[in-house]
């Protein structure tokens, strides 16, 4: 009896949970129904206040309805969007940008420079990544009612990356709602920007709704990943909270949903020949890293030993055993992504050796004898624990002797800023634009790399805005990686999302977040 009445109440919370989707997608002809667009993802986000939130799910949702001054094409190559040009003066110090005319926010008004100050000095105040921003400026102002000028203390290479960085940065909103912002999220009445759609009704638990934009001012060119034009073929989107993934892959499968997010990697091969869904692999997500303690313990200064370390890891064979399906993974050994300006294969020949001999004679040439190399690991993050108990497997094959230590999340976090507490850690590191935003270049992140060969370069990276010598500094520093070995990296990990085999013009995409203007059925 019991048995019954739980199904029948698991039967009802289903029926309710989609009878409101259902009744939206019913309007009229089937012409109609195409131009819904549902989307089932894991969670809903607390806010849509791209400045103030770092979330992947808000920053996929709030993409659609605010944008910035710059965004990346598909090589993340930073490109105008709600800016038409620049002029660079002064060696690089002085940055004249020039905005989009006749350019509505969804209120009606014109976006003019008296917005886009207010919105840049908010994020500077507020934003997530705008103090890195406005570390560099010396001041920054309007130049007429189309113009803004931002003058730095010295060349700042990276500006236009970190303009274009959308996750957590400077979209442009109206001056009124802007200049009285704080650090906290934006209320969803002030949800006005740019972009081709409009905020519609967000109820919680149910579905955050955004609309076609139908006075939207798009930019120019072809589409090319975020850059380019863009066309809202949909003219509602339904993003809907679906926590259970089978719940969100048998949703495709049924029609109810044409997309859903991230779906578990043991189920990739069993949906290969499934007619009814088709796979979209994300393939610049996120890495894998193991960060390497140089402030103090046993592998501080220790370079060779380090060394012998890297060389003990076979990345493919770590890779193949915790995530499986080799569509899903791969072994790079360069910090940027494979899609990126910024690939470099410097060092490439110390990546994955997996050479538990040779790890074993290097480790003995730089004097280790069998000390204990402390390991940490965050209990209840099953990918950590898989991809660090992999990592301990090989590292003990070639004779290193690890302690293991096990913390709750909360306690993990907080041991990472103990400089006695650990020699290694593996975390997973999300995509960043520029390779100044990587953790290990930050001297004060939990492993704290600040050797003066280090700071040298990163000055030489830091201060040109020429991008072709970055280029070039970038590829030094990347060696220096390989020979100081302050992280390593455990290859990439791709997500994947299933996708209505009706749509048109979506595909396997190095974009980090997705996008649905370009697309359509």
């Amino acid at each position: 009896m019991r048995l019954m009445k739980a199904k029948k109440l698991l039967f009802l919370t289903i029926f309710w949970f989609f009878l409101p989707l259902a009744s939206l997608g019913a309007q009229g002809s089937q012409g109609a129904q195409k131009k819904i667009f549902r989307y089932a993802t894991l969670g809903e986000p607390t806010s849509l206040d791209q400045q103030v939130t770092i979330s992947h799910l808000t920053t996929t949702i709030a993409q659609h309805i605010f944008e910035g001054l710059y965004t990346f094409n598909a090589a993340y190559v930073p490109v105008p969007l709600l800016a038409s040009s620049e002029k660079i003066s002064e060696k690089g110090k002085v940055i004249d940008v020039n905005l989009r005319r006749n350019v509505p926010f969804h209120n009606g008004k014109e976006m003019t420079s008296k917005d886009v100050l207010a919105s840049l000095n908010r994020w500077g105040r507020h934003g997530a990544r705008g103090r890195v921003f406005f570390a560099e400026v010396d001041s920054i102002a309007r130049k007429g009612k189309y113009g803004i000028r931002i003058v730095f203390k010295q060349p700042f290479g990276p500006w236009k990356n970190l303009l274009a960085f959308s996750n957590g940065g400077p979209v442009i909103y109206p001056y009124e709602i802007a200049s009285k912002a704080s650090e906290k999220p934006l209320a969803v009445k002030d949800y006005i920007g740019t972009g081709p759609y409009t905020m519609g009704e967000w109820q919680a638990n149910r579905y955050l709704e955004i609309v076609k934009f139908n006075d939207y001012n798009s930019p120019k060119g072809e589409s090319d990943g975020y850059g380019g034009e863009r066309i809202a073929f949909f003219n509602k989107i339904f993003f809907v909270p679906v926590p259970e993934a089978t719940t969100r892959v048998r949703g495709v499968q049924a029609g109810d949903f044409d997309y859903a997010a991230e779906i578990p990697s043991d189920l990739y091969d069993e949906l290969k020949s499934n007619p009814k869904v088709r796979r979209i692999v994300n393939q610049e997500a996120a890495f894998g890293l193991v960060f390497l303690n140089s402030a103090a313990g046993l592998l501080k200064n220790n370079y060779p030993l380090r060394r012998a370390i890297l060389t003990a890891i076979d990345v493919r064979a770590i890779l193949s055993s915790v995530i499986g399906s080799p569509a899903l993974w791969k072994s790079s050994s360069s910090f940027m992504p494979e899609s990126s300006f910024w690939f470099s294969k410097n060092g490439s020949s110390l990546y994955s050796e997996g050479d538990p001999k040779k790890a074993r004679r290097m480790a003995r040439r730089a004097g280790y004898r069998n000390q204990p190399i402390k390991v940490m690991v965050a209990q209840g993050n099953p990918h950590q624990q898989e991809m660090t108990m992999a990592l301990v497997a090989q590292l003990e094959k070639a004779d290193f002797k690890i302690t293991l230590n096990a913390y709750d999340p909360d306690d993990w976090s907080s041991k990472r800023n103990d400089r006695e507490a650990w020699d290694l850690f593996y975390a997973q590191h999300d995509f960043v634009p520029d390779p100044i935003l990587l953790d290990f270049m930050n001297d004060n992140y939990p492993g704290w790399w600040a050797t003066k060969e280090k700071a040298k370069l990163s000055e030489a990276f830091v201060t040109t805005t020429d991008q072709r010598k970055r280029k070039g500094t970038w590829n030094e520093l990347q060696s220096l990686i390989y020979q100081q070995v302050p992280a390593m990296k455990l290859g990439n990990a791709f997500t994947y999302s299933l996708a209505s085999p009706d749509l048109k013009g979506i595909k396997d995409t190095s974009l980090v977040w997705p996008k649905f203007w370009g697309i359509s059925f």
